[in-house]
């Protein structure tokens, strides 16, 4: 009867844990934070997750590139050069006029402000009224934005360039100007020169004044801070500082040394030590022993009241006061040395300690120092600098003022050009398309770290520190064919026929063309689930794994394939198994499994009836049976927690090799918590590309404060290709 099963208690309920504790210590460590380090290996990942993203996105901004450069209009351009100072100048003048800032520059002219000035409204207004005779429609700014003035390198050279889309409009634009340029250099240029002149001599009496105030005051300040410059100042403390550390650690060592010596003296030992080092005291020691030898002779011959002991006690009696004399004035004359050492080493410390005041004083004030003579030195470069500028300015411009001015020079007329600089086709479209893969593999970053999924077994082991027990491939066939069997509830296309038929009969009926060809295209699939069952039971050699739960952190993680699919594998391995449906809210069981689901683990738990009429043997494997969930009930969690259930979980332990729990997702729910106790731990199902990580961190939480021991995970989806793989599991290969 069933009832003498449950009146037997397992050691699951004696126990009231698993056979495995896990301290909740140690589950903060399970998790980590995904680290933001991103490998090669992880970046190709990505591409080739997001390719799709990343093309349509370099299609749409390649077709938007290669329209808007097809529909620009052909923009062509020329240029006319101008030689602006002299190149046969002599040695002597080219040395005058060097930049005395050290720069490579050479020459009279500074050409950007020269530039600025040819841009100028009022020299280009006379040439846009030329013009204009010829385009009415051009202004100031039009022709402004077109025009381009620079100089060419670091020669004597000024390009000016003009682009449009009339070739006839270039070249009478740029004729213009050059004439007009021409014209400007032979009739402003010896006027700017002088005014120059006069301005630079107006400026350096000012300059020269404030040289000679600058020079006097870093003079003043050197002789009353005996300053030289912030490094020998800093050098010179420095130094001050190491002999005074020096000197104190001295002193500091002798007076440890005499005041040990003054306490060690008014102790026994130190008085000791002091009288062996005097020789008086040491003499009448040594005449003190003599007269007791003596003593001790006359006493083996003589009476105590003989006269000769009593002439030697009586010396005895007069040597004692002078040996305690004696030893009085060494120890005193000790103390007084000692104390004479020690005071004059404390007015030597105190005399160190006024210098290092007056040093640290001297530390403070350093710095203030040094910024006034930093100060000060870069005042008077400034100042210096700008009074050699206006001197060399001053000797160039009466040497310019005083030789033949020489104009400007038209080294390069205006041409009509013939090919147009832009559009580049072949540039556009090739700066295009790396700006669109750039910005679709942009896209797909950012929805990267949008995505809070694992994508890659590696990213998984990585952040969750459990063992990784399994990986169970993405296999379309396999999905089809549980899809099918949950749809048609048909037995005879149901994946565990096939299996069972693999491992229990091994006939050769399997090597005929379709149902090899259906059976080794699953070949990954099903060596991955032996691979997980093999880790399962090799988690623990001494007392192998009895039974467990499978569970997910969120719902659609697979869990209920992973139990159905475990539970074949190993029933087929010769194992008595039993798979119980415990997820009485959205069972998945009985449809994998093609039975009925009108009686089940709820109607076992509220009613009476017997095991037996619920416990269902699979047709072809002998080894497995299926409690399926039965009706939904409205508390599942009151269910699960009952001691009916308790009990029935010790009588399936002790019927059965291996029970297998499929419960509801932890997140949000109580119901794995109350039964995983009971187990011999939980197996999590994470699934690839679909699984929240925050899910799974919630689940974390949810295991904390519960004696659960997590056997560990596995990874569910993998879409991982390996070359080879296929062509291993065929048949024929």
């Amino acid at each position: 009867m069933m009832e003498n099963h449950f009146t037997r208690t397992s050691s699951y309920e004696r126990n009231g844990s698993s056979a495995y504790p896990v301290l909740s210590s140690q589950i903060p460590s399970w998790f980590e934070k995904e680290s933001n380090d991103w490998d090669l290996r992880q970046f190709l990942g990505l591409l080739q997750r997001r390719a799709l993203i990343i093309a349509g996105v370099a299609t749409v901004v390649m077709s938007g590139v290669t329209y808007s450069t097809l529909q620009q209009k052909a923009v062509y351009e020329s240029n006319f050069r101008l030689l602006v100072e002299p190149v046969n100048e002599e040695k002597s003048l080219v040395q005058l006029t060097i930049d005395p800032s050290g720069s490579e520059k050479a020459g009279n002219l500074d050409y950007e402000s020269q530039i600025q000035v040819l841009k100028s409204p009022e020299l280009m207004a006379g040439i846009v009224k030329q013009i204009r005779y010829y385009y009415p429609d051009l202004s100031y700014e039009s022709l402004l934005k077109s025009l381009t003035i620079r100089r060419l390198g670091a020669t004597k050279i000024i390009e000016v360039s003009y682009r449009s889309n009339d070739v006839t409009k270039i070249k009478l634009v740029l004729d213009v100007i050059a004439k007009s340029y021409l014209n400007y250099s032979l009739e402003k240029r010896q006027t700017k020169l002088r005014q120059g002149a006069q301005f630079v001599d107006k400026q350096l009496p000012g300059i020269k004044n404030r040289v000679d105030h600058l020079q006097k005051e870093l003079q003043l300040f050197r002789q009353r801070y005996d300053f030289i410059s912030p490094d020998a100042q800093a050098s010179k403390v420095a130094s001050q500082v190491n002999i005074l550390s020096t000197q104190r650690l001295e002193i500091d060592q002798k007076l440890a040394v005499y005041r040990a010596n003054f306490a060690s003296l008014k102790e026994e030992q130190g008085e000791l030590a002091a009288l062996n080092s005097a020789s008086v005291y040491q003499q009448l020691l040594v005449q003190l022993r003599q007269l007791e030898a003596q003593i001790s002779g006359e006493l083996a011959r003589f009476q105590e009241d003989s006269p000769p002991l009593q002439v030697l006690k009586q010396k005895r009696e007069n040597l004692l006061p002078l040996i305690r004399q004696e030893a009085q004035r060494i120890v005193g004359v000790k103390f007084a040395e000692i104390a004479t050492q020690i005071q004059s080493l404390e007015v030597q410390s105190q005399e160190l300690k006024k210098a290092e005041i007056q040093l640290d004083r001297e530390i403070k004030l350093l710095p203030v120092l040094s910024r006034k003579y930093t100060e000060l030195q870069r005042d008077l470069q400034i100042a210096t600098e700008s009074l050699n500028r206006f001197v060399i300015t001053r000797e160039t411009l009466q040497i310019q003022v005083a030789q033949t001015e020489l104009p400007w020079e038209l080294i390069q007329e205006a041409f009509k050009p013939e090919s147009p600089i832009s559009p580049n086709i072949p540039r556009s479209l090739g700066v295009g398309f790396i700006a669109s893969l750039l910005l679709g593999v942009g896209i797909s970053l950012l929805i990267e770290k949008v995505d809070n999924t694992y994508h890659t077994v590696s990213n998984l082991k990585e952040n969750i520190k459990l063992p990784l027990l399994g990986i169970l491939p993405f296999e379309k066939r396999v999905q089809n064919n549980l899809y099918q069997n949950i749809e048609r509830r048909t037995f005879s296309e149901k994946i565990p026929f096939k299996f069972s038929r693999k491992f229990s009969k091994m006939s050769n009926t399997l090597h005929r063309s379709s149902a090899s060809d259906r059976y080794y295209g699953q070949g990954k699939f099903w060596e991955a689930l032996q691979v997980l069952y093999s880790n399962i039971q090799l988690l623990n050699s001494d007392q192998p794994i009895h039974s467990l739960i499978i569970s997910s952190a969120l719902p659609g993680d697979g869990k209920s394939t992973v139990s159905f699919q475990l539970a074949q594998i190993a029933a087929a391995m010769g194992k008595r198994v039993l798979l119980v449906d415990a997820d009485l809210r959205r069972p998945q069981v009985h449809k994998l499994a093609d039975l009925n689901n009108l009686w089940g683990l709820s109607s076992l738990i509220s009613t009476n009836i017997p095991a037996g009429q619920v416990i269902r043997q699979m047709p072809e494997m002998n080894n497995l049976s299926v409690i399926t969930s039965g009706p939904i009930p409205p508390d599942p969690a009151r269910l699960l927690s009952s001691e009916k259930m308790k009990q029935l979980m010790g009588y399936f332990h002790r019927t059965f090799d291996l029970v297998i729990y499929d419960v509801p997702p932890i997140v949000g729910l109580v119901d794995a918590r109350m039964l995983a106790p009971y187990t011999d731990g939980v197996v999590l199902v994470v699934r690839l590309d679909k699984t929240d990580k925050s899910g799974l961190m919630q689940a974390q939480d949810s295991l904390k404060i519960s004696p659960v021991n997590v056997l560990g995970i596995v990874a569910n989806g993998d879409k991982t290709k390996y070359k080879g793989y296929k062509h291993y599991y065929h048949p024929h290969g």
